[in-house]
C-alpha cells in the first residue's frame, strides 16, 4: 500500500508492457495507445512510432504551520523521481511491434520508467488480441527497477544497405570505429 503512491506499480506496469506489446499489430497498437506523435520509416519493413506523454504533478498548498509543498519538493530532490515526461519509442517490423523503449524524465520516486505507464495504460487495461500474455506475480518476469532485455531483432528490422556495408571496429584503436565490411 505504501509503495502505490511512489511509482512502484506504475514502473512494473510500464515494464510489463515492454513484454506484452511485443508481437502486436500496428492497428492494435494504435487502437489501445492512440495515434503516435511521430513516425519514421527506416526501410521497407521497419517503422518507428514515438508516443509522448506528460504527467501533471499535483501541487500541495502550504500553510504557515506545515510547509507541505516544500517537504514534498525536498523528498523528490532527495529520493529522486520527480519525473513528468515520457517518450515511448516503438519499433515495428513487418507491421508488428518488435521493441519498446522509454526515454525522458520518466522515473517516479520508486522504480524506473513509471511515468511511461500513462502511454501503455490503455493497452494494459483492455489487452488487444495480438498482445502476449505476461504472467504476473510479485516475482514474475517484470521488475519495477529495470526494463526487460530487448528481444533479438530480425535482420530486416536492423539492416539497411548503407549500414550493411560497414562494421564497427572496437579493437584496433589506430583505425576508425566504423570501417568497410571485409
Amino acid at each position: 500500500m505504501a509503495l502505490s503512491g511512489c511509482g512502484y506499480f506504475d514502473s512494473r506496469e510500464a515494464h510489463r508492457a515492454q513484454l506484452a506489446m511485443i508481437g502486436m499489430t500496428s492497428n492494435d497498437l494504435q487502437a489501445c495507445a492512440g495515434i503516435p506523435a511521430s513516425t519514421k520509416t527506416l526501410n521497407d519493413t521497419t517503422q518507428i512510432y514515438q508516443y509522448t506523454a506528460t504527467m501533471n504533478l499535483p501541487t500541495a498548498s502550504d500553510s504557515t504551520i506545515i510547509p507541505v509543498q516544500q517537504l514534498l519538493n525536498i523528498t523528490q530532490v532527495t529520493l529522486g523521481g520527480a519525473g513528468t515526461t515520457c517518450k515511448a519509442i516503438i519499433r515495428l517490423d513487418h507491421d508488428r511491434v518488435s521493441e519498446v523503449h522509454y526515454a525522458g524524465d520518466d522515473d517516479e520516486i520508486i522504480g524506473s520508467d513509471g511515468i511511461c505507464s500513462i502511454i501503455t495504460r490503455g493497452c494494459a487495461r483492455q489487452p488487444e488480441a495480438s498482445m502476449r500474455k505476461v504472467s504476473g506475480g510479485p516475482f514474475g518476469p517484470v521488475s519495477a527497477f529495470h526494463s526487460p532485455a530487448a528481444p533479438n531483432q530480425s535482420t530486416t528490422a536492423t539492416y539497411n544497405k548503407q549500414s550493411g556495408e560497414t562494421v564497427p571496429n572496437y579493437t584496433d584503436k589506430t583505425k576508425p570505429v566504423i570501417v568497410p565490411r571485409p
